[in-house]
């Protein structure tokens, strides 16, 4: 303990506290960033023929039955390039081979998985309302990065 001018008797203060608080803050700092930059690395690169590849998406008269099925392989059809661009968080890069969302569209696994879909949908809406495909990428990775 220390005394102060008039002898009282006072706790001593300490920068202790402050370190590790500061350094607790970079640490959050580094793994939130390194997080980030893990995420955006999933994406590949949309191939230079990917515009022409909607062609080898599957026929969406294939889902008749399936409203939701059917209107995303159509849009499937016609944004190939955007799907080409972004990861696929159902997993099927690591599980199945595949390159990317397109290749979901390119068989009958988009029509079976919610993940594949959902994705498609949203890359498609944000698609429709002008935005890059940086920021639907950005968007894909808030709604599904776990």
């Amino acid at each position: 303990m220390a005394t102060n001018k008039k002898g009282a008797v006072g706790r001593r203060s300490s920068a202790l506290p402050w370190i590790i608080t500061g350094a607790a803050g970079v640490a959050l700092a580094v793994v939130l960033l390194a997080g980030r930059g893990k995420a955006g690395s999933h994406h590949p690169e949309p191939r230079a023929d990917a515009g022409t590849m909607g062609e080898t998406v599957m026929p969406a008269s294939f889902f008749a039955n399936n409203p939701k099925v059917l209107r995303t392989y159509q849009l499937a059809r016609q944004i190939p390039a955007t799907l080409d661009g972004v990861y696929c968080y159902c997993h099927c890069k690591e599980n199945l081979g595949h390159r990317s969302l397109l290749t979901c569209f390119q068989s009958q696994h988009g029509a079976g998985c919610d993940v594949c879909l959902d994705e498609a949908n949203i890359a498609g809406e944000m698609l429709a309302q002008g935005r890059p495909l940086a920021e639907i990428r950005s968007q894909i990775d808030l709604a599904f990065q776990r």
